[in-house]
């Protein structure tokens, strides 16, 4: 029996990581029949809840290791100093993750876009796969969106060498590509398409928060506060996405608030639920035209998401999960991962927002724009959805070759 240890996972709080898990495993399965999958995780007991069928799907979770001192080791290497940024990481692992990663046949890397700038340097990650590299073990870097990594120079030797030592990088989207073919000159990179994009649906009972339809459907809505982080100086988020839902209700429209990132119950860090649900608050004179989603998984949020009429949001698998069921989707850009995605999909119409452009009327135009094209958007999806499921079929023959 053959076993995968999926590193840069670590939590189902985020429902785009069990997104992934959740293809990627099935994926797996697929090719190598039989096969055992470790996912790390923080709360094992959490996860199973999350994912009840695990256990039959050949998963095991497993500890994840993320020590009290990577964010602070992650922030020093932001100091302009050369061999710091060099070091990548310089601790000892503990045994029961090295015994972890000494039973897998191979290391899948996954977590999307773990290997960028978007949060902090990834040393951690970069740990964790050198130490299965040193043991002889293939790692395939999975689904991902990489770099860029010129915003800090002294880094960029460390992690090409670093990139350039995996069996294989499959990237998400093209400018991915282009950045690790093109500018670090790498050679063992392929395209895919981000592994959500096969993710099996849930069928799940909505009856309980379905918002009270009128003549135009329903559109989702999902604004998380990940992207307070990158609006302008003067920008009211909050605000402009209050007054985008009170218009779309004026022209008649239903909105679903859907969460996408809900950490540990009670835990108002990067909750999305929690951020939606004081917006709520502030247009509960809307009545039932409005309404929250509840904490669901990822395979029973995209049967949800599937029957809307339009998708906004923030988080990139969230607005994965409402394109690969064919709904016209606005993305609210943060960084390179959804601009790329929506590129390669949908070429250059513009369905991208990005975060400091974000105001009512911005929205209220993008809203527009999906009314209009509405058919167009539709029939392009059901024409190359087919297509992007195949590249992820294909990219799994590229890693079952490299084992």
């Amino acid at each position: 029996m053959r076993r995968f240890y999926l590193s840069g996972q670590r939590t189902f709080g985020n429902r785009g990581c069990e997104a992934i898990v959740r293809s990627t495993v099935a994926l797996l399965r697929e090719r190598f029949e039989g096969c055992e999958v470790l996912v790390p995780s923080d709360d094992a007991e959490r996860d199973r809840r999350q994912w009840s069928e695990a256990a039959q799907s050949g998963v095991r979770f497993v500890k994840a290791y993320r020590p009290f001192h990577s964010k602070l080791w992650a922030r020093v290497q932001k100091a302009p100093v050369g061999l710091i940024q060099r070091a990548g990481w310089p601790f000892p692992l503990p045994s029961w993750l090295k015994a972890d990663m000494a039973s897998a046949d191979a290391v899948i890397a996954v977590g999307g876009d773990n290997y960028s700038l978007d949060y902090l340097l990834p040393s951690l990650y970069m740990g964790i796969d050198r130490l299965a590299m040193d043991m002889g073990k293939p790692v395939c870097l999975w689904g991902a969106s990489v770099g860029p990594f010129e915003r800090e120079p002294a880094f960029v030797p460390a992690i090409r060498d670093h990139l350039s030592q995996m069996k294989w990088i499959g990237v998400r989207e093209s400018l991915s590509y282009r950045y690790l073919t093109e500018t670090l000159g790498l050679k063992n990179v392929g395209m895919m398409a981000d592994p959500a994009f096969t993710l099996t649906k849930s069928p799940t009972d909505s009856a309980a928060f379905w918002p009270e339809e009128a003549d135009m459907g329903v559109i989702g809505f999902n604004i998380s506060p990940l992207i307070e982080r990158y609006k302008s100086e003067q920008q009211n988020l909050r605000e402009e996405a209050i007054g985008f839902i009170r218009a779309a209700v004026a022209r008649g429209f239903a909105i679903l608030l859907v969460p996408h990132v809900i950490p540990k119950e009670g835990d108002p860090k990067n909750n999305d639920s929690i951020y939606m649900a004081r917006m709520l608050e502030d247009v509960q004179d809307l009545g039932a035209r409005v309404t929250l989603m509840p904490s669901l998984n990822a395979a029973q949020i995209k049967d949800v998401v599937s029957r809307l009429r339009f998708f906004i949001g923030a988080r990139t698998h969230a607005t994965i999960a409402a394109l690969s069921s064919g709904v016209p989707t606005i993305s609210i850009s943060y960084s390179v991962k959804s601009i790329g995605i929506n590129q390669d999909l949908l070429g250059d119409r513009p369905v991208v927002l990005k975060t400091p452009s974000l105001t009512t009327e911005s929205l209220l135009g993008k809203l527009d724009y999906l009314l209009d094209k509405e058919t167009e958007i539709r029939d392009r999806l059901h024409t190359l959805l087919p297509e992007w499921r195949g590249k992820v079929q294909d990219a799994m023959l590229s890693v079952a070759e490299r084992q």
